[in-house]
Parts: C-alpha cells; sequence; structure tokens
C-alpha cells in the first residue's frame, strides 16, 4: 500500500500489473469477491437476516458501565470494551486496531498496531477518519503464532473474512471480527484542511482528534482539535468549519460511492453511535449495537447481567433509524449512482440500479455530493501546490452554501428550489 497525490492509501507493487485470481477474490471491492450476503450466510448460518442490519442474534443500546471505557471513546464505549474482555478471558492474545502514530516517524497520524494488554487498547480508542491499511499487522500475525482480533470498518472486516478463505494462517489466527459503522473514510487532506482553517501549517501538526469528547455537549456537537509542534492546541467544532458536514462527502474516497455495507454485515459484533434522541444530546456518548456471533451474545449478555454493561435490547428499525442517511446514501443513493456511465471495471453490488420514483432533487443532491467528493481532493491538492490555502476553503464555503441550498432549503436558492418542488408536485 502507498500514498497517492490526494492523501489516500491505495494498492501499489507488481501484483498489479497482472492480478491473480486469488488477488480478486480478496478485494472487498472486486467483482470477483464473494458479498456480504454470502460471507455472512457462511459465518452466521443459524441466525435470521434482515435485509439492513444482515445476520444478527441481538441488537442493543447503551454504554459500558464499569470503569473508565465509556469516557475514554468517542461513543459509549463498547468497541474497545469487547476487545478487552476478549483479551482478559483468553480468548484473544492481540487486537488489531487503530491507534495514533508518530507522525514524524511514521509519515502518518495514525497507523493499524497490534495491542496486548488493556492499556494499549484504550489508547486506540476513538474515532480516526484517516486512511489506513491492513499490510503490516497482517505480516505480523503471519509471523507471530497466536490467536488476534480485528477492529474496523465494513470494507476492512470484509477483505479480512475474504483473506480467511485463501489464507489458512490468517484463517486460523484470526478469530474474532469487530465491526464498527461506517459513513465513508476521509483522505489524509482533510486534516490540511482543518489546518488551513484553524490557521496553523499543516506541517507543524503532531496530532489530531476528529471528535474530542464533552460530557457537557450532545454527542453530536464534533469538535476538531488539533496539537501542533510547539505544544499549543487548535480546536474548532465541525459546525463552524466549511467543510463540517459530514454528509456533504468532502474528501471521501471513491470507493465508498460504491459499499452497499453501513454496519459491518460480516463481523461478528458491529458498533455504532445512536444518533436519536434522547442518545444523540447525551454528551458522554451511547453506542448501537448488532451481534451476530452466539459466543459474544453470551459475553454480552453476563456482562449486562453482572452490570458491567448498561445495554437494552432494540429491533431492527432502531438501529436504522440511528442511521438513516447512511442507508438512504447506500441503498436509494447506490441504486442511482449504479445508474451512471463510468469507464473501468463495474461493481457487483447487492442493491440492484434504478431511478424509477427519485425526485429530480434527491437526484441533484447524489450529484452534487459526488461532485464535492471529487473536488475536494483536487482543489486540496491544488492549494497545496499553489501554496493558496483559501482557494480550497473559498471553494468548499461555496459548495458547502450550494449543498445546504439543496438538503435542508437553506437560502434564497433553497426557497426557490422549495417552490419548484411545489410545482412539480
Amino acid at each position: 500500500m502507498a500514498w497517492d497525490g490526494f492523501g489516500q492509501r491505495k494498492p501499489a507493487g507488481a501484483e498489479l500489473a497482472a492480478p491473480s485470481e486469488a488477488f480478486a477474490r480478496t478485494c472487498p471491492f472486486s467483482p470477483a469477491a464473494a458479498d456480504e450476503d454470502a460471507i455472512a450466510a457462511v459465518r452466521f448460518p443459524g441466525q435470521s437476516a434482515d435485509p439492513r442490519l444482515g445476520r444478527a442474534v441481538a441488537n442493543y443500546v447503551g454504554h459500558v458501565e464499569e470503569a473508565d471505557w465509556r469516557a475514554s471513546g468517542s461513543s459509549g464505549g463498547m468497541v474497545s470494551w469487547v476487545a478487552a474482555e476478549l483479551l482478559r478471558r483468553g480468548e484473544i492474545d492481540g487486537v488489531l486496531h487503530v491507534a495514533p502514530a508518530d507522525r514524524e516517524a511514521d509519515g502518518a497520524f495514525f497507523r493499524y498496531r497490534i495491542s496486548r494488554s488493556q492499556e494499549a487498547i484504550l489508547g486506540g480508542a476513538k474515532s480516526r477518519y484517516y486512511p489506513v491499511d491492513l499490510a503490516a499487522v497482517l505480516q505480523e500475525v503471519r509471523a507471530v503464532p497466536g490467536r488476534y482480533a480485528v477492529i474496523g470498518i465494513p470494507c476492512f472486516i470484509k477483505a479480512v473474512n475474504l483473506l480467511r478463505a485463501e489464507d489458512p494462517v490468517i484463517a486460523e489466527r484470526i478469530t474474532h471480527l469487530l465491526g464498527l459503522f461506517c459513513g465513508h473514510m476521509k483522505s489524509a487532506r482533510f486534516v490540511d484542511s482543518f489546518a488551513w482553517q484553524l490557521g496553523a501549517d499543516p506541517g507543524e501538526v503532531r496530532a489530531v482528534e476528529y471528535r474530542r469528547k464533552d460530557p457537557g455537549r450532545p454527542a453530536n456537537w464534533y469538535t476538531a482539535h488539533l496539537t501542533l509542534a510547539d505544544g499549543s492546541a487548535r480546536w474548532q467544532d465541525w459546525w463552524h468549519l466549511a467543510d463540517g458536514d459530514w454528509g456533504a462527502g468532502y474528501f471521501q474516497n471513491s470507493a465508498c460511492n460504491f459499499c452497499d455495507d453501513v454496519v459491518a454485515e460480516t463481523a461478528d459484533i458491529s458498533f455504532g453511535d445512536a444518533w436519536v434522541e434522547p442518545y444523540s444530546s447525551d454528551g458522554r456518548g451511547t453506542n448501537v449495537v448488532v451481534v451476530r456471533s452466539p459466543e459474544l451474545h453470551s459475553v454480552v449478555e453476563d456482562a449486562i447481567a453482572r452490570g458491567r454493561l448498561a445495554l437494552h435490547q432494540v429491533d431492527a428499525d432502531f438501529i436504522v433509524n440511528t442511521q438513516a442517511a447512511g442507508f438512504r446514501q447506500r441503498r436509494e443513493g447506490l441504486a442511482y449512482r449504479l445508474t451512471w456511465a463510468r469507464r473501468g471495471i463495474r461493481p457487483r453490488k447487492r442493491v440492484a440500479p434504478g431511478k424509477a420514483g427519485l425526485p429530480w432533487r434527491r437526484r441533484l443532491v447524489y450529484r452534487f455530493r459526488a461532485g464535492i467528493s471529487w473536488g475536494s481532493h483536487r482543489m486540496a491538492a491544488a492549494a497545496e501546490r499553489l501554496h493558496r490555502p483559501q482557494l480550497y476553503v473559498r471553494w468548499a464555503k461555496a459548495s458547502l452554501g450550494l449543498y445546504g441550498a439543496l438538503t435542508y432549503s437553506r437560502g434564497r436558492l433553497g426557497k426557490l428550489l422549495d417552490r419548484l418542488d411545489r410545482s412539480k408536485s
């Protein structure tokens, strides 16, 4: 894996010149790879299936009750707690997860590492909207015998499942998969944008937090926080940033436009944020959890009975409602995007191409969102090359204004679009 010019991780090396069949079968976006339904049918044959969440034993909402797990994470603390509990029980010897890196030494803010203690797992808590890859840690898994868990977003978890089908060593040693709900992946340029808007030199940034937690504020009030080389800090709430609307898709990886898995359907257990009231207003953070593995279901139920976890069961509709925007983008939006003319390999998805019944304004939203994703990479690269950060910032503000008019009926343009909507209905 290597960096490209837009701050994204891409495959590199001789294998790309003439990809093997095995290589094609292990890329999560390859049409030659098994899809999420096929993988889950093999992994969880006894579970009932929901077309949105996949197979599951039970769904929950809540948080970790014991110790400092909840305070240490972005949400309710469940991801790190489950990883540490598996380690405590002796089920695994290490956890592959994303943690802060030494930017000066590694050339990146975050990377995958293998943690073998509770303290090390806690050091990797919180959200990391940054490009990473599994290449180095998978090499370590092959070299060091043991049992391992992997924490990752849906495409990473799917990729590990595909690799386990090809590589018997990985299949034996990676025993647990912990999934994260995902909206989309950002490029490394997102950090540069934070720095530009906070009046800092991107080269002086030494650490970044995307979601700094404050129990006194709603959980969905994100705050970007940068630590600079001189020890000083800069921060800003996302809603004041030119590209702070997550749904607009700034710096989104292009592969994310062709993903249909919101909740990591091939993981043993998956975690997201409870983005519905009253939970989204609780600054301490709350998780939603989808459990697929009977083993992990027993672990969770035992912890609930002992008062270690404050969880209660919910139905599939509740989980879907907490991620409503993500499901629109990955189902309705994906169906429309699959009708667009494009070059190269056509993805094979579980969503059928189609646009029948999709209002003209929703079509325009999906077109504009894709344009923002495409343009943000190029405008930020041009701004860096020309040493003119405001070139990107001004473009981002203007595009966000247009996106807000389309999506939220903001400003005069939004009101005009509302009138057009009414005239067509």
